[in-house]
């Protein structure tokens, strides 16, 4: 306990030396740069407060995955953003979900796929699956430079930032205020982080999710091992709620097939309407501007305002 004391305090001071202003169109943001860690190599995180914010009330919180894309464009390399102040600024005024802080958690460059694929799911694979996966290329450069690390970047996400939120910040630290977000790898990594943790998880929101793992379905082992992983690993629905969807046009047309062996087992396991969402929404691309255009959408469905 006293060391947990001590890793908070001093990254407490370390956030407060590198804070600095992210634009924002609502709320504010508060930057703590290279945020250390024994598992994962350091990054920044962005904590979005919404107008108001105040320590004399409790709020809950969304984490959510590639973090420099949530917020402010005008240094992402694609220039878009998921409007997130945005949107959960107005939400939260209308009363439509509880007041919430958002932990934006930028993520690890070239890192990106080993911190993002589900572990477990990939290490069911026999040694030619997993070669397959590793060893796949886009434009002549793999995807992964490293091996696959999802569990020690949950173990960062659980172990060290979570404690560190909930300390600096007024929370309400239980399973049913603490949420997790993401699109495509990040949609997979969501889905893992309440399968692995759901004592800690009560919501994921799973955007366009990269169930193909790398950029093609082609003789592809890993969708039906994510699939294989979720029969046995899915949260109770009694306790937990889950949103999926995907558009159909770029790389979205890949992930019908398998969201549909997904939706299949979420109704095996008892997952309905009331805990349970997946949409499909036509026209719509595999881009920060689709993502923030729906937003809302799992931001309800997760966080209502008398949600439980």
């Amino acid at each position: 306990m006293k060391k947990l004391v001590f890793i908070t305090m001093a990254l407490a001071f370390t956030s407060i030396l590198y804070s600095q202003q992210v634009k924002v169109a609502s709320g504010r943001v508060q930057r703590f740069e290279n945020f250390k860690s024994r598992y994962v190599a350091s990054r920044n995180i962005d904590v979005w407060l919404p107008d108001g914010y105040t320590s004399r009330k409790k709020y809950a919180v969304v984490y959510m995955h590639d973090g420099q894309m949530l917020f402010d464009s005008s240094s992402n390399w694609n220039h878009q953003e998921w409007c997130v102040d945005e949107t959960a600024g107005k939400l939260i005024k209308k009363k439509k979900i509880r007041a919430c802080i958002v932990v934006g958690i930028s993520n690890g460059g070239e890192m990106r796929h080993c911190e993002y694929l589900p572990q477990k799911a990939f290490e069911t694979l026999p040694e030619t699956g997993q070669d397959f996966i590793l060893t796949w290329k886009r434009n002549g450069k793999t995807l992964f430079p490293e091996k696959v690390i999802s569990d020690s970047y949950l173990d960062f996400l659980v172990k060290e930032l979570k404690p560190f939120i909930d300390s600096a910040f007024s929370t309400l630290a239980d399973r049913s205020n603490t949420f997790v977000a993401g699109s495509s790898m990040g949609g997979l990594i969501s889905l893992y982080a309440i399968c692995e943790y759901p004592g800690v998880f009560g919501g994921a929101a799973c955007l366009s999710t990269h169930w193909t793992g790398i950029f093609t379905a082609e003789n592809n082992p890993f969708p039906q091992a994510m699939v294989n992983y979720m029969k046995s690993h899915l949260p109770d629905p009694s306790t937990h709620k889950i949103y999926f969807d995907h558009g159909d046009q770029t790389l979205d047309t890949l992930y019908q097939p398998f969201q549909q062996q997904a939706d299949a087992i979420m109704k095996e396991r008892g997952y309905t309407s009331k805990n349970w969402m997946s949409m499909e929404f036509p026209g719509e691309n595999h881009s920060e501007k689709s993502w923030a255009k729906r937003f809302y959408i799992p931001l309800n469905f997760l966080m209502e305002k008398n949600g439980k």
